[in-house]
């Protein structure tokens, strides 16, 4: 069981998915407690409910499965072909109040449609939205997008959809969504860095703002210790680990992880093979599962430095030494219990590792939900990805800690005009959760 104290309006959103039946898209700038919220309606909620993601490691994260192998829907675009079920995948899809979807920014159109059928189809309701199953959604359009596919699926989206967003699928002609927008934000507390960010969110970042963040960011030598390189490319973040790594005396020790089930495919969440020195900055994957008096001692995004890899992997953060363990992912599969005629999830796969990335370097993908005092922003040559340059600002606790490694130009805030669109419209049906 996970305690999390909820806030006002996480609390209030938290009521609308428990006590309606309503489908809920609960949204919010980085930093605004989602991942919160999904853990406390996980452990709290007295629905059947059922958690997936677009990918493997989403899904390892919030202790659910993919959308793919729940519905055991082919990879690619699934249009309008027939779609298989067996017995136990309808079993699922029948006894489930509530589907969870999180990062669902990363889900298509068609991919939601598909989804809308497959429920359509077990439940025996084929004119009712989803089956009758209540849908609420996580995540935020202008921070991750989904992933376009070769030329022939970007065409069928071009003659289907009017985007691939997973907001233009067709069911959502028939099914009303409410859309709660989180608007507290608990990792930055600067008034001033807020609106510099909610700017760029938004892509209406003036010259005055740009002077203000590459005034900060981009006028002061780099940092070169205690700060991590956030890259737009792997090849990127591999080069400056491996250099890094390389400076470093004596020899690396490496660590194997063990690996227990099926993970289909390399969707793991850590490194398979960790290699790590004395004196290499390192990443936490996880949030401490033990909490002391002082609380957490370390959190996802917790830049700390190996100190010893003797018998244990001790890690110093802010002058403090910590023995750090191992720690085991699980990868569940839901299942229907008939004789207790419920839900339950089994643990098809395991993988053990500690939960350690080297990290002078990670791509701003993967720091994704992760929170930084200190960071080297890279922007590389070009910004290639809606959002790119916002979620990479946004991991950020304050503005003292920005450095750029270049200065911010107009061409690195990139909006999609659909997300815009969709939030224009949608604004009006914003529920305002309790201030």
């Amino acid at each position: 069981m996970q305690n999390v104290t909820l806030s006002r309006e996480q609390a209030a959103v938290f009521q609308a998915i428990e006590e309606t039946r309503e489908h809920v898209f609960v949204t919010g700038r980085a930093g605004t407690g989602k991942s919160t919220l999904l853990n406390h309606l996980n452990w709290q909620t007295k629905k059947q409910i059922v958690i997936c993601a677009p990918t493997g490691v989403a899904a390892l994260n919030v202790g659910g499965q993919t959308i793919h192998s729940l519905f055991r829907l082919p990879i690619g675009v699934i249009a309008d072909h027939d779609i298989d079920q067996n017995d136990a995948v309808r079993k699922i899809l029948n006894a489930m109040d509530t589907l969870v979807i999180d990062e669902v920014s990363m889900v298509n159109a068609d991919l939601m449609d598909a989804m809308d059928r497959s429920l359509r189809q077990a439940r025996q309701r084929p004119l009712e939205p989803f089956g009758g199953a209540q849908v609420v959604l996580f995540g935020d359009p202008y921070q991750l997008a989904p992933v376009p596919g070769d030329a022939d699926e970007r065409a069928y989206f071009a003659d289907t959809y009017d985007s691939m967003w997973f907001f233009d699928a067709k069911v959502w002609r028939e099914a009303d969504l409410k859309i709660f927008e989180l608007g507290e934000i608990h990792r930055q507390h600067d008034d001033q860095f807020k609106q510099l960010l909610n700017a760029v969110r938004h892509g209406r970042v003036t010259a005055e703002m740009a002077g203000v963040l590459n005034g900060v960011g981009a006028r002061r030598p780099l940092p070169e210790q205690g700060a991590i390189t956030l890259a737009t490319t792997n090849s990127t973040v591999n080069r400056i680990n491996a250099t890094q790594l390389a400076r470093l005396p004596g020899k690396s020790k490496a660590n194997a992880a063990e690996v227990n089930g099926d993970f289909g495919g390399r969707a793991f969440p850590a490194d398979e093979r960790l290699e790590l020195k004395v004196g290499a900055q390192v990443m936490f994957l996880r949030n401490d599962t033990a909490i002391g008096p002082d609380g957490q001692r370390w959190v996802n995004g917790t830049i700390g430095t190996i100190t010893s890899l003797k018998r244990e992997v001790r890690v110093e953060i802010d002058g403090e030494e910590h023995e750090i363990e191992p720690v085991t992912w699980e990868k569940y599969r839901y299942t229907w219990h008939a004789a207790r005629k419920k839900l339950e999830k089994e643990i098809v796969a395991e993988f053990t590792q500690f939960p350690l990335r080297l990290a002078w370097a990670v791509t701003i993908h993967k720091s994704q939900g992760a929170s930084y005092d200190t960071a080297i922003v890279d922007l590389g040559p070009r910004v290639f990805s809606p959002g790119q340059t916002y979620v990479a600002l946004s991991r950020l606790t304050s503005l003292e800690g920005l450095y750029l490694q270049r200065p911010l130009r107009p061409s690195d805030i990139i909006v999609d005009r659909n997300v815009e669109r969709f939030m224009a419209g949608a604004a009006r049906e914003i529920g305002t959760a309790a201030r």
